[in-house]
């Protein structure tokens, strides 16, 4: 059962690898669940860390596994083209359950379900800064930056009118508002998935009990961070309070997890798939195969044989992985030692994520004519009896 899982989700991975970022936005793909996420926490955003550098602000994600909301800190992050701007993730009401729709960067701030997460997202648009040429410009009065250090800054007051700590769009107590139709036609625009730096940062959240809220009462101890992944030091930003009353569900185990397509073409894209879930993306984060059991075949001898050929196996497949991990583990060494910039980082991650991917799924492949070669031989039937001559 667990190898059958494993393929699947292989390859959905390798497939959501082999099709171009901007193909992927076209597909939108959520995660249902039957309860809306807390109320978004109270918190100090940290000081932007250099010049382009855009706010992500934080959100609540869903673990399938644990049936539990987690917080994913608010963090900066290098734009991945000049004049690209970011769209938070929103979840919304539809089809009788909430949906999760990913975030995605863009010439354009699409729609995001009219949450105001503060800091430049009111629920509509980004007031935190603007593109000049091959600049970004912050805000000051919205943002936190040191002006001794950024020197692009503007300062325009904005008023914000939208208060609100609710976290998701639609059905019971949720955010009354739709998209423009500018906010739509943004939707269609060209558009990239979170980069790897963001994915590390939610699989680092999701990874962390302390973020979950059932754990902190919709009060994440980590509520923001200075750069993606940074989860511990001076620029780790609590939540100085939770936005709302924490009300547990009733009966956690009785939600609609499944992911299903979205095919309304109005809807902001969610490309990459599913941000709560993402694809392995370091050696590491992949726990070792459980070692199958012993073969029962009903012949000793070969039973002794076939299971010979598991440890093997298993021995082979263990230290590929080990091998890997060390080698993953030296590069992200290397890179610090370097201070290699955003663009070579993100392009070590994609070597890391794809070495990952291609590692599992050839085990899995392996371990699965392992077995289908040590299946007990076919009895061939007994022979009918002639029929008897009238």
């Amino acid at each position: 059962m667990r190898i059958a899982r494993l393929i699947c989700s292989l390859l959905l991975a390798v497939g959501s690898l082999a099709i171009p970022a901007q193909s992927r936005a076209q597909v939108a793909v959520g995660i249902s669940v039957q309860f809306g996420p807390p109320a978004l926490p109270v918190y100090e955003q940290p000081l932007c860390p250099g010049d382009g550098y855009i706010w992500t602000p934080g959100y609540w994600a869903w673990d399938r596994e644990d049936e539990d909301y987690y917080w994913v800190p608010g963090t900066w992050v290098e734009a991945p083209e000049v004049g690209f701007l970011w769209t938070p993730g929103y979840w919304g009401w539809e089809r009788g359950a909430f949906f999760f729709h990913e975030g995605y960067w863009g010439p354009h701030v699409g729609w995001y379900g009219g949450i105001s997460y503060g800091f430049g997202y009111f629920g509509h648009g980004y007031e935190g800064g603007r593109w000049d040429h091959d600049r970004f410009y912050y805000n000051r009065s919205v943002t936190n930056v040191n002006i001794t250090e950024v020197h692009n800054v503007y300062n325009t007051t904005i008023i914000n009118r939208n208060e609100t700590r609710v976290s998701y769009n639609g059905g019971d107590g949720g955010i009354r508002e739709r998209p423009s139709r500018e906010e739509e036609s943004f939707s269609r625009e060209r558009h990239i998935a979170p980069v790897s730096v963001q994915h590390r940062h939610t699989q680092e959240a999701r990874g962390n009990r302390e973020l979950r809220a059932s754990v902190n009462q919709g009060r994440p101890p980590i509520a923001a961070t200075q750069r993606p992944g940074s989860f511990r030091g001076s620029a780790v930003v609590p939540a100085r309070e939770a936005g709302g009353r924490y009300e547990p569900p009733a009966n956690r185990r009785g939600n609609n997890n499944a992911a299903r397509p979205d095919n309304n073409p109005n809807r902001p894209p969610n490309p990459g798939g599913n941000a709560n879930r993402p694809p392995f993306a370091h050696a590491k984060e992949i726990t070792p195969h459980d070692r199958p059991a012993p073969p029962n075949t009903g012949n000793p001898k070969l039973d002794q044989k076939y299971g010979q050929q598991q440890d093997r196996l298993y021995s082979k497949q263990g230290q590929e992985h080990q091998k890997l991990q060390q080698k993953q583990e030296q590069d992200h060494q290397r890179l610090a030692q370097q201070n290699a910039n955003e663009a070579r980082r993100q392009q070590v991650e994609q070597r890391h994520q794809q070495q990952t991917q291609q590692m599992e799924q050839r085990h899995t492949q392996q371990q699965q004519r392992t077995q289908e070669r040590q299946q007990p031989p076919r009895q061939n039937p007994p022979p009918k009896p002639p029929k008897e001559k009238p």
